[in-house]
C-alpha cells in the first residue's frame, strides 16, 4: 500500500485506515500497514494466546495471525474478512478484521485524547478518537494489543542492567511521549542509566512549549540539552516537533532522537530529511542509552 502522506515532511498529519469489527470502526494509522489481503486459513499454534488465531506464509515469510475481535472482546472470528498485515515495533503482525471501509487524512490535531470513563492510561487499547461524518472512530493501540499478548515485544528494560554500574547524571533531557505507561518505563529506564534530569512532556505541542518557553528566558542551553520524542502523538506528531526544531536556528543545535515503534525504512528516510540526530525503534532501550551517551559527548 503506497500513501502520499509518508513523503510528505512535518505536516502534523497522518492518514487513518478505518476498519470494522463486529460492526463498530476502528482506525489505525496507514504507516503501520504493509498490505491488506483476502482471509486466508491459518495453522493454530498450541498453547498460545487466545487472541492468537495462528501463522500462515502469504510468501516466504511467516506472519503470525491476531484475532482483533478476541483481543476487543467481541468473541472470536470465523472465517472471511480481511487481514491487515503491520510492520511496527519490527515485527509483522496480520490483525483479522471484518471489512475496511477507507483511508481518511486528518491532523493530530483533531484527535481526541480517550478520557478516564473510557479507558484508563495504564489498560486502555485506544489511543485516540476522530470524528469523521459524525462518526466516532477509535484508534486502536496495536502495540499494547501485541506487548499484552507477548510483553517480550515491549520495552527491554532488561537491557539496562546490561549496561552495568552508571554514575549519577544530571543533564537535562526532554522527552515527548503520550503514552503514560511507556513514559513511565522511558524515564525510569533512563534514571536506572543515570539520567535522572528528565522534563516530561505528553505530546510534540507541550515539549515545544518548553522549548519556547526556555528560549525566550535565554536559558535554552542550561535547561534542555537533549529531546526524544515519539512519533505518534496527539496535538504534534514528533515529525512536527523535529522539524521545528531544526528549522530555528536558535535550537537546532539541540540533537533530537525519534524513539518510535514506527521507524521503518520508509520513516526513517522521512526523519533524516526532518534532521533528527538519531531514530530508534521502541524496544531498543539499550541503544537509546548508548545513542544518548554518544549525542551528549559531542
Amino acid at each position: 500500500m503506497e500513501t502520499k502522506i509518508l513523503l510528505e515532511n512535518g505536516t502534523n498529519e497522518l492518514e487513518v485506515l478505518e476498519f470494522v469489527v463486529d460492526g463498530n470502526s476502528y482506525g489505525i494509522n496507514v504507516a503501520k500497514i504493509k498490505e491488506i489481503i483476502p482471509y486466508q486459513a491459518v495453522t493454530p499454534v498450541p498453547n498460545s494466546h487466545p487472541s492468537v488465531e495462528g501463522i500462515f506464509m502469504p510468501r516466504d515469510a511467516m506472519i503470525t495471525a491476531i484475532d482483533l475481535r478476541n483481543c476487543l472482546q467481541r468473541g472470536e472470528s470465523q472465517e472471511g474478512g480481511l487481514f491487515i498485515i503491520t510492520s511496527f515495533n519490527k515485527l509483522d503482525i496480520a490483525f483479522h478484521v471484518d471489512a475496511v471501509i477507507g483511508i481518511h487524512r486528518v491532523s493530530w490535531v483533531d484527535i481526541i485524547k480517550p478520557g478516564a470513563t473510557v479507558s484508563t492510561s495504564d489498560e486502555g487499547i485506544s489511543t485516540g478518537i476522530i470524528k469523521i461524518d459524525g462518526k466516532l472512530i477509535i484508534i486502536l493501540d496495536f502495540e499494547k494489543i501485541i506487548s499484552d499478548i507477548n510483553p517480550e515485544t515491549g520495552l527491554k528494560v532488561t537491557e539496562i542492567d546490561a549496561l552495568g554500574v552508571r554514575s549519577e547524571n544530571a543533564v537535562p533531557i526532554l522527552i515527548a511521549e503520550d503514552s503514560v505507561l511507556l513514559r513511565k518505563l522511558i524515564v525510569d529506564s533512563l534514571n536506572k542509566a543515570g539520567y535522572d534530569n528528565i522534563i516530561k512532556a505528553e505530546n510534540g505541542q507541550e515539549a515545544w512549549e518548553v522549548i519556547t518557553d526556555a528560549k525566550a528566558r535565554g536559558t535554552l542551553d542550561e535547561e534542555i540539552k537533549l529531546v526524544i520524542t515519539d512519533i505518534e502523538m496527539p496535538l504534534m506528531d514528533g515529525h512536527r516537533l523535529t522539524k521545528l526544531i531544526k528549522s530555528d536556528d536558535a535550537v537546532k543545535h539541540i540533537p533530537v532522537v525519534i524513539f518510535s515503534s514506527l521507524v521503518n525504512e520508509e520513516m526513517r528516510k522521512k526523519g533524516e530529511m526532518l534532521g533528527a540526530d538519531a531514530q530508534l525503534s521502541k524496544p531498543e532501550i539499550g541503544n537509546l542509552v548508548r545513542v544518548i551517551d554518544q549525542l551528549l559527548a559531542k
